[in-house]
């Protein structure tokens, strides 16, 4: 029998190899592989975004791979990979804020409430968005208004549009911390004041009750409402502030004395 000569041209394709496998097994090898076998997934002329972006997701994908990504001009070009890159927990920290700084309104916003996203990517993401928020057309702020994260939701509390007051109040973001800093800041308005105090959630804090106590602008008849409820130290301390209004410090201390009689009556008996 006469020997086959030999073949040439490209070795045959290896559907274990991530390298050379051709497309459907490459597909299951990126579901299925060791992260860090995925590295060679790299070279596979067959990988493109769709199978790139599956790669991105994988949220043990290691930050080698990360950053060979981020390395490729022609990949890191895509605004997909940009995102996916800013929001994974193991990109390389200046590839992630490198990212996370060329992204849209909104894509910034989720990310900045992404517990699995870097701390600091996250605040950069919030920073980016407050910066940008005094020239927001009116739509996007009422969708900043019922979703954005919490240093956002305190600003546009602040700005107190009759259009997106009653929806920050609320957004599930928007915490106890934000409203009572928001209620320290100068110049607020009465309108914002007076809807934290009359908020059925806001209204009941026993903090942020504190913090519309001492305000000047809070209405003394909905501050009548909440002495009953204010511990009686909490009572004695308002009453040392220089700041606490005229009409409001009698009736703190007619609180404190009428509280302190009724402790001493049983003693008294």
């Amino acid at each position: 029998m006469v020997p086959r000569a030999p073949q040439s041209g490209p070795p045959p394709e290896s559907k274990d190899d991530p390298r050379t496998a051709p497309r459907a097994a490459l597909e299951v090898l990126i579901g299925s592989a060791d992260p860090h076998a995925l590295l060679s997934a790299l070279e596979n002329p067959v990988l493109d975004e769709s199978l790139l972006y599956r790669l991105l997701e994988r949220k043990d994908a290691p930050s080698e791979l990360l950053a060979r990504i981020a390395r490729r001009s022609e990949w890191i070009r895509s605004y997909p990979v940009k995102v996916r890159l800013a929001r994974h927990p193991h990109t390389p920290r200046l590839v992630a804020l490198a990212c996370v700084r060329q992204l849209f309104l909104f894509d910034l916003a989720r990310i900045s409430l992404l517990p699995s996203a870097l701390a600091e990517v996250r605040r950069v993401a919030e920073d980016v968005v407050l910066n940008q928020l005094a020239q927001l057309p009116l739509g996007q702020k009422i969708t900043l208004a019922k979703q954005g994260p919490p240093r956002v939701a305190a600003a546009l509390l602040a700005e107190g549009l009759p259009s997106t007051l009653e929806l920050v109040l609320e957004n599930a973001h928007l915490n106890e911390t934000q409203v009572t800093r928001v209620l320290t800041r100068p110049g607020l308005s009465p309108r914002v004041v007076g809807a934290i105090a009359r908020h059925p959630k806001w209204s009941v804090s026993p903090i942020v009750r504190i913090a519309l106590i001492r305000h000047p602008l809070t209405p003394l008849a909905r501050v009548m409402t909440f002495l009953p409820d204010i511990p009686l130290a909490d009572l004695r301390d308002l009453l040392q502030l220089s700041t606490v209004r005229p009409d409001l410090r009698r009736y703190l201390a007619y609180e404190v004395a009428r509280r302190g009689n009724k402790g001493r009556e049983p003693a008294e008996a």
